[in-house]
């Protein structure tokens, strides 16, 4: 039997329209308006499906949208310097630096350089740190996406399900694993090194697929009856639509993986939506904040 397919977007729509009447109530009670930067350096496909999809979602939102683009080959220092204008600038009140950077950039650097009351995406060391020691503050979008996913599909209560997270990096993994721990789930951070990886994936309740490979994660990793969450945007050639066409596949193979999992998340349409509708709440959250609200 198939698996329950787990729709982000109509979850992530709900997420929007609370934030839009939010911001509505902003504008009439306190005469602001709040604005969301997004800086996009390159030309990385899945970066700008994200991009675009983004500024449309701020400005639907009633929201700010301010997007800068910088060109592949764009220096340290023209990205921080953007960076620190953004800072400065009162209009904007969350910076997204849209990752992955190209390969002759500092990331940690240039993330270093958002100031984290307006870090929407919550990788700045002193957001990651209250995360890490359990204190209130921005979480990041995709992780905390996810751990809403799974909520959905399998109820409020998470405590005592076992989550492994395929994937160790700052913008999913990692947090996705702490964000877990503190629904009470015993969790697993599964990479490169990890031995048996099928076998530490059978194991889960709860599998997140964050390591940007195409339909890496195999139907016979997936516990039957397992919630399969898939975090992975990867572009693959898809012939059957005409030369040099490509199409959206996520990290698992899912049309195999949906025939074992309880729960799936399909790719696309899942966790991207969920994504962008937890930026817009990080935003407007930022926005409060900084002005005391």
């Amino acid at each position: 039997m198939s698996a329950e397919l787990i729709s982000g977007k109509d979850i992530a729509a709900k997420l929007r329209e609370d934030v839009a009447s939010d911001v509505a109530r902003l504008k009439a009670d306190h005469g602001f308006t709040p604005g969301l930067a997004v800086v996009l350096v390159g030309e990385d496909p899945a970066s700008q499906i994200y991009v675009r999809n983004k500024g449309k979602m701020t400005e639907e939102a009633g929201m700010n949208s301010f997007t800068h683009r910088l060109a592949e080959d764009a220096s340290q220092a023209e990205v921080e310097a953007l960076l620190t204008s953004l800072n400065e600038d009162e209009a904007v009140d969350g910076i997204l630096l849209q990752l992955p950077l190209p390969k002759h950039l500092d990331e940690p650097a240039a993330i270093a350089k958002i100031s984290p009351d307006k870090d929407v995406d919550g990788l700045t060391e002193a957001s990651a740190g209250r995360l890490s020691l359990g204190k209130p503050g921005i979480r990041p979008c995709t992780p905390a996406g996810c751990v809403i996913l799974a909520k959905y599909a399998l109820g409020e209560d998470l405590s005592g399900k076992n989550v492994v997270v395929i994937g160790r990096s700052i913008l999913v993994g990692k947090p996705a694993a702490l964000l877990f721990l503190e629904q009470n789930c015993t969790v697993t951070i599964a990479h490169s090194r990890t031995k048996d990886l099928p076998e530490v994936c059978r194991s889960a309740d709860i599998l997140v697929a964050a390591v940007g490979r195409p339909k890496f994660v195999q139907s016979d990793w997936v516990k039957p009856g397992a919630c399969v969450i898939d975090v992975g945007i990867n572009r693959i050639p898809a012939p059957e639509k005409g030369e040099g066409k490509t199409r959206v596949v996520g990290d698992v193979d899912f049309d195999a993986a949906k025939e074992v999992a309880g729960q799936i998340t399909p790719v696309p349409g899942s966790v991207g939506p969920m994504t962008i509708a937890g930026l817009l709440v990080n935003t407007l959250e930022c926005a409060k904040l900084r002005r005391g609200i």
